[in-house]
């Protein structure tokens, strides 16, 4: 009976020894819980530039630090921003003007605000391009009035683009004919001549923009530099941005305003990590060239042009070290 007890005792006391580590390893664990060990990155579409490049960030991502990544793709946006804020994903693709409205309960966010949402790092511009027929008369956005225009499908951010634009030439969309069309569809409605002009947001050459140039022939309208002024000034995420002559065949230097696309982070994201996958990302940048030539302009110096939310502490971390402010 003595041995019985002893051996009971004995069992206790190293079940209860093991208690004790797995409570401090699952302390440890708890303190880490908000890293997982599958990281998602929400992108875009499959024949846009975010998947692709949302890929090479997943790889470098997997190389070179602790978590493995993995690209998915998406709706895009403003998609990205609730995906993120139901903490269905970690890191995500996003216009800095979404991830504003996101941030600050406005426009297609409003009462739906992302609470744990953080920046990265801004990447490239996103050039909003004003597209019409080559044989347009159409010389001025003030020109569009009474026209027949895609001004972007309904809650995306080509459509807040399209508000902000017209709103400094003292037009509503209700002085247009205005179509709520989504990307692809806006193009084919030139292509068949039942639109004047398409509100599209994207890196310039956009590739469907490049299509229709040689099937029907395309031009850009240039924004006035009194009214880019006065856009940057009301919204300051947008940048001015040249699109250079002959980006599309035939069609000469274009003066407009651009967006970010940039990289937005949960913060509930731990901040060592949120170091290592930026400065990772910035020390293997050729390998996103080598993706696509967008990729080009990333660096640390742009990475905070235009941002729009509050750095995560991680990412601020890699840019103090950097010497920017």
């Amino acid at each position: 009976m003595k041995k019985l007890l002893f051996s009971i005792l004995a069992v206790v006391l190293v079940i209860g020894l093991a208690a004790c580590g797995s409570s401090e390893s699952g302390g440890d664990a708890q303190g880490e819980s908000s890293l997982p060990s599958q990281l998602i990155i929400a992108t875009g579409g499959t024949s846009g530039v975010y998947y692709p490049l949302g890929g090479g960030i997943a790889q470098i991502i997997t190389n070179n630090t602790n978590v493995s990544a993995t690209a998915q793709t998406t709706g895009g946006s403003v998609e990205n921003m609730r995906l993120l804020g139901s903490k269905e994903v970690e890191l995500a693709f996003v216009q800095n003007d979404i991830a504003y409205y996101a941030a600050n309960d406005q426009l297609m966010f409003e009462g739906t605000a992302v609470t744990n949402l953080q920046g990265m790092a801004t990447l490239y511009n996103e050039t909003v391009q004003i597209v019409l027929p080559e044989n347009s008369d159409i010389t001025s956005v003030a020109d569009l009035e009474g026209r027949r225009v895609s001004v972007g499908a309904p809650g995306s951010g080509v459509e807040a683009n399209a508000r902000q634009v017209l709103e400094v030439f003292g037009l509503t969309f209700d002085d247009l004919n205005s179509q709520h069309l989504a990307f692809g569809d806006s193009v084919s409605s030139i292509q068949d001549g039942a639109l004047d002009a398409a509100f599209v947001t994207a890196g310039a050459p956009t590739a469907a923009v490049t299509e229709l140039s040689a099937t029907r022939g395309v031009k850009l309208l240039s924004l006035e530099a009194d009214k880019i002024a006065e856009l940057i000034e009301k919204y300051p995420f947008y940048v001015e941005d040249t699109i250079p002559a002959d980006t599309y065949p035939g069609v000469a230097e274009t003066t407009t305003v651009a967006v970010k696309a940039m990289l937005a982070v949960s913060s509930d994201l731990p901040e060592d990590f949120v170091y290592e996958a930026t400065k990772a990302l910035f020390d293997n940048k050729d390998q996103l060239v080598a993706i696509n030539q967008r990729a080009a302009s990333i660096a640390p110096e742009n990475a905070l042009e235009g941002l729009s939310i509050d750095l995560h502490p991680g990412a601020l971390k890699f840019f103090q070290e950097e010497g920017l402010k």
